[in-house]
């Protein structure tokens, strides 16, 4: 329980810093810079301190990353600054919950009760209620749209990811290889570093298409970008794919993740004073009462038997 509530700390400043750098850097550059620093110092650790690179497990820690790190991620870092960090976390967080046991129950048999299926409508709910903030124009409205689509992208890539993350270590445990949270979170990183390259390439590729057909002026160089943004790279680095998960995997090894992810799930609460903070945004009454909603389900989740 421990590391799920200091994953839950961590994620809350992971999302608020992850807002600022990708409206600093762009969504995609600045998910990817995050997570090449991430997996710099996680190696470090995995290898001073953990496995490394060993365990049977390996494939499918990476594989978990791929779903988590690289699809989760790539997606997280489109709905934040369309949605800003409250309501995205809100979203991912509290819908990768009910996602990760269904995945559960429908390919390792983990049966669902009442309660629980209750708690998850609950969820689902309070997520519905917290959709609700206003926007007058044609492109607000797309936009909105389309940062909803990639929070909930966001959410199956997490949820996915944290069910291959117990599976993998159930193949450890049957083989009598003990595995640590910091070497979980490092080779389901080097899946997501992967990934999140291949997006930015594309990404690069379509922009420089783009200019070239229309001649557009050039926008700020990776330099430029860093001098504005590093400092909020490095911390969201260190915060989220680094300690944040290494906590996060440290509660899947010994908790099924429809405990720990409903745990984490309250990070929006914490998100809400940082995010007043640091983006001035202040959540209506219906949006506040949609977290509460959500929150309280997912609380409830954890508590059921």
């Amino acid at each position: 329980m421990l590391g799920a509530v200091l994953a839950t700390i961590l994620f809350a400043f992971s999302a608020v810093s992850g807002a600022r750098v990708a409206k600093l850097m762009g969504g995609t550059e600045a998910n990817f810079w995050r997570l090449a620093l991430a997996t710099l110092f996680l190696a470090v650790m995995a290898h001073a301190f953990g496995a490394g690179l060993a365990g049977n497990g390996f494939y499918i820690f990476v594989l978990s990353g791929c779903l988590g790190f690289g699809l989760g991620d790539v997606a997280l870092f489109q709905a934040y600054p369309r949605l800003g960090s409250r309501l995205t976390i809100l979203i991912v967080h509290c819908l990768a919950a009910p996602f990760a046991g269904l995945v559960e129950w429908l390919w390792l048999g983990t049966t669902l009760t009442a309660a629980q299926i209750s708690c998850g409508v609950v969820i689902l709910a309070g997520v519905a209620v917290a959709l609700a903030p206003a926007h007058e124009t044609h492109e607000e409205r797309r936009q909105f749209g389309i940062g909803i689509f990639f929070a909930v992208l966001g959410a199956v890539g997490q949820g996915g990811g944290v069910v291959l993350s117990r599976k993998a270590y159930e193949v450890c445990a049957l083989a009598g290889q003990p595995m640590d949270g910091i070497t979980a979170a490092y080779q389901r990183i080097l899946g997501g570093v992967i990934i999140s390259g291949l997006a930015l390439l594309v990404v690069k590729r379509q922009f420089l298409l783009s200019r070239a057909s229309d001649l557009q002026p050039p926008t700020l160089t990776t330099t430029e970008k860093w001098r504005k943004s590093g400092k909020w790279i490095v911390f969201n680095a260190l915060a989220g794919p680094t300690l944040g998960v290494s906590c996060y995997q440290w509660a899947l090894k010994t908790t099924p993740s429809a405990v720990v992810l409903p745990i984490v799930a309250l990070s929006p609460l914490v998100v809400m004073p940082f995010a007043r903070w640091l983006e001035q945004e202040r959540p209506s009454r219906r949006s506040t009462l949609g977290a509460v909603i959500a929150v309280a389900g997912a609380a409830a989740l954890a508590l059921v038997k």
